[in-house]
């Protein structure tokens, strides 16, 4: 499991955002802060892989926080979550080392998307670690992990299929490094089987998806879908 620390100083923003976190197969939230002072203790109790931190905090800014993160030595990985969506205040934090930003309002899809582009991120490195790899194939692995998943290209969906659905299948297929058969892709999402295969065989006949077939020892074979670049 992912801890999550959120941050945000409106108590019921923070409530919403938490329940969002906490309907992310993977994620739970392991705590809430309402200031900068409160964040910062939640990150020296330990176990805060990610913080989903707003920039306007009563104290002192989301930023400011950072900074001082990072100046204590605390590892924990950042997503911004916030009204501020000023150039100056988007390149600061990518300076110092957010990986997504979110601008206020938002939908709980959009915020799925990062978070399952966290989570892939954090798996892809430790595959590239484990393996000991090197190369600029690896880095680019990495580094691309944490895209999001593009619109859908096609507002049409069949009866029974909603768009966030589709939104979180196309974000797996995209990130992925190799074909996923439908097991794969229900164990990344959350989704059974059956449902991940129905909209894999949808993907795949509008385009969106390639099939091959992965044939083993006995039984008959695989089906595996690969994200077709636009």
């Amino acid at each position: 499991m992912i801890d999550v620390l959120v941050v945000d100083d409106d108590f019921r923003v923070a409530e919403i955002n938490a329940k969002y976190v906490g309907k992310v197969p993977g994620f739970r939230v392991a705590a809430r802060a309402h200031s900068a002072t409160q964040a910062l203790a939640a990150v020296e109790r330990g176990a805060i892989d990610l913080v989903l931190l707003d920039h306007y905090l009563p104290d002192q800014t989301g930023l400011e926080l950072v900074h001082r993160m990072r100046e204590e030595g605390h590892g924990s990985d950042v997503i911004m979550i916030t009204a501020a969506g000023d150039v100056t205040t988007v390149q600061k934090a990518m300076r110092l080392g957010a990986l997504h930003y979110l601008v206020k309002p938002f939908t709980f899809t959009a915020l799925r998307s990062r978070l399952d582009s966290y989570a892939a991120l954090r798996r892809t490195v430790d595959r590239v670690g484990g393996r000991g790899l090197t190369g600029q194939e690896q880095v680019d692995r990495i580094f691309g992990a944490l895209r999001t998943a593009p619109a859908p290209s096609s507002p049409g969906l069949p009866s029974g299929h909603s768009e966030p659905t589709t939104d979180l299948i196309c974000g797996v297929l995209h990130r992925a490094d190799h074909p996923l058969s439908a097991h794969e892709v229900a164990a990344e999402t959350g989704l059974s089987r059956s449902t991940a295969q129905r909209y894999l065989r949808h993907l795949e006949q509008a385009g969106r998806l390639r099939l091959s077939l992965k044939y083993g020892d006995t039984g008959r074979p695989e089906h595996r879908y690969a994200w077709v670049a636009p």
